[in-house]
């Protein structure tokens, strides 16, 4: 699964080298090279994950972290911390501060990579290229396709990415705030009631096979995708 990810790293070489190699893997990629960069490319759009480095110029990773766990919009963040101290006290302190996981330079392409996608996978499941399956309703972000039974169901691309998050997400109650931050993305102005007309067509897309039902209105709140029963 492909990702928007920001890389906190003051080395320009090192910075330029993680970037060049996660664009090789389809990533979007943004660079920061101190505490006040990262924060105001997170103040612009929220990254799908952040690749922190320890020792920044002005502001220490760990203390970046806290930071961003504090915040609600930011909290939700998954977070690789990037250092060269491998002791076990420094690893459980980057932890501590917040960090989904913890990575020792050198480290290769491939075992960043390999972690990038163990957090998405954790804190992320919607970026997954994972099958999903409901109810007899299966979805297949890797083909987009999307079956109800034998049917093959026809849908639009808001609809499908709608429907990945409903899916990965099931049994919750989500607020059209919250459909709009995760599927159309941060700091995309829109009316909530656009939500409201896209759920229709989901709901008209997924009626041939009739699990249009597992998709409920709570009234004055949102919408919830019922899981298996």
């Amino acid at each position: 699964m492909t990702a928007s990810i920001l890389v906190v790293e003051d080395e320009p070489a090192i910075q330029e080298l993680i970037a060049v190699n996660l664009k090789r893997s389809g990533h979007e990629v943004r660079q920061a090279a101190s505490a006040e960069e990262a924060l105001r490319s997170v103040s612009e759009a929220l990254p799908d994950v952040i690749l922190l480095d320890w020792m920044l110029p002005d502001t220490p990773g760990p203390v970046i972290a806290r930071k961003l766990r504090l915040q609600p919009r930011t909290r939700e963040i998954p977070i690789i911390m990037l250092t060269a101290r491998a002791g076990d006290d420094d690893k459980v302190a980057g932890l501590e501060s917040g960090a989904d996981d913890y990575i020792t330079k050198p480290f290769s392409p491939r075992e960043l990579e390999a972690r990038i996608q163990a957090v998405l996978r954790r804190r992320t499941p919607q970026l997954s290229s994972e099958e999903i399956a409901i109810e007899g309703l299966v979805l297949n972000p890797a083909t987009r396709t999307v079956t109800g039974g034998t049917r093959t169901l026809k849908m639009g691309p808001t609809e499908f990415e709608l429907l990945h998050y409903f899916m990965t997400h099931p049994d919750r109650v989500h607020t059209r705030t919250q459909i709009l931050d995760q599927v159309w993305g941060d700091h995309v102005f829109i009316e909530d009631r656009t939500v409201d007309v896209h759920i229709r067509r989901l709901r008209d897309a997924l009626s041939p096979s009739r699990h249009d039902r597992l998709l409920e209105t709570v009234r004055g709140t949102g919408y919830r995708f019922r899981g298996a029963s």
